[in-house]
């Protein structure tokens, strides 16, 4: 059988996609393009790999087949470029990553020209939403995500770790006072995160023994960012990220609450990857920057920063 590696690359696209349409929107080509190719690599293989009808397209025995066997022929290949070019000119090409906004504008930005000035070759396409994205179907080399990750499918690097306590800025407390005791907090506004409920039960301390806070919330957002805008335009009282909101506490524009009543047991901060693309050398390159750059975000060693444009307070 002779194929063409492009074929084989656009066949596992298709397998992903779930349509014909939806690959040639993502190649920007027509569909007849796709379809000839499709047509091509079932000739060069002699046998149907798809069944197509007006809902879509699913695999034939011998589609889930070949597409076990392109995977992994695509994953090698993709080694194999990396490994060649990077002992020549070190990691380089695009690496595709999803992580939450608030990561995004506080963590990997910040980061970022350093991660540029020792890995020349590399390019970032990053995709910030707090939803965790299909790997495989979106395309996405590395998912930058809090807690621990759950599937055999995937690899996981620790990049580093993280608590949460409860802030407000100095405008809101000026406004509506300080809570002394969580008893308090039902008279203040409380932000809550309408896309991850569990963030909303705010677990006390240990030694408390009071069950965790349910935050119904005075305001919401599906949002991490926009949630850390609240808080920072005086709108109301949330629990924040202590790493992102760091910088922001040693510029006095917010002030952590209720320290010793509120549990703030350390969280791990993941790298999650495909099994197969965990090695490949500009993936290796991100994870070892991010982990070095989250330490020194740790440790108090970065320069404290302007929020992010967005959100900006007057």
């Amino acid at each position: 059988m002779q194929f063409h590696l492009d074929d084989i690359a656009l066949f596992t696209r298709i397998a992903q996609l779930g349509t014909l349409s939806a690959a040639a929107r993502e190649r920007n080509v027509p569909v007849s393009q796709i379809t000839r190719a499709l047509t091509r690599l079932e000739a060069a293989c002699g046998v149907r790999l798809v069944h197509r009808s007006t809902h879509g397209l699913s695999l034939t025995d011998e589609g889930d087949t070949l597409l076990a066997y392109a995977q992994r022929l695509l994953d090698t290949t993709a080694e194999l470029d990396s490994e060649l070019s990077g002992k020549l000119s070190g990691p380089s090409g695009w690496v595709r990553i999803s992580v939450s906004p608030l990561l995004a504008e506080c963590v990997i930005a910040p980061g970022l020209t350093g991660l540029y000035a020792r890995h020349p070759g590399l390019h970032l396409d990053i995709s910030a939403d707090d939803r965790m994205a299909d790997m495989a179907r979106d395309g996405i080399d590395i998912a930058v995500r809090t807690g621990t990750p759950h599937s055999d499918t995937l690899v996981a690097v620790k990049l580093g770790e993280h608590s949460r306590t409860l802030y407000a800025a100095p405008a809101y407390l000026a406004r509506c006072g300080t809570p002394q005791h969580p008893d308090a907090l039902a008279g203040h506004h409380l932000i809550a995160n309408s896309a991850s409920p569990v963030l909303n039960r705010w677990p006390r301390a240990p030694a408390s023994g009071h069950d965790a806070l349910t935050v119904p919330g005075h305001t919401r957002t599906d949002n991490t960012a926009i949630l850390m805008n609240l808080v920072l335009h005086g709108v109301g009282i949330a629990r924040l990220n202590d790493l992102m909101v760091a910088p922001l506490v040693r510029t006095g524009q917010l002030v952590p609450l209720l320290q010793e009543h509120f549990d703030r047991s350390r969280t791990p901060i993941y790298a999650v990857m495909l099994q197969e693309r965990h090695r490949l050398p500009k993936i290796r390159a991100c994870t070892d920057y991010w982990r070095e750059w989250i330490a020194t975000m740790a440790e108090g060693h970065v320069p404290p920063a302007a929020p992010p444009a967005s959100a900006a307070v007057e």
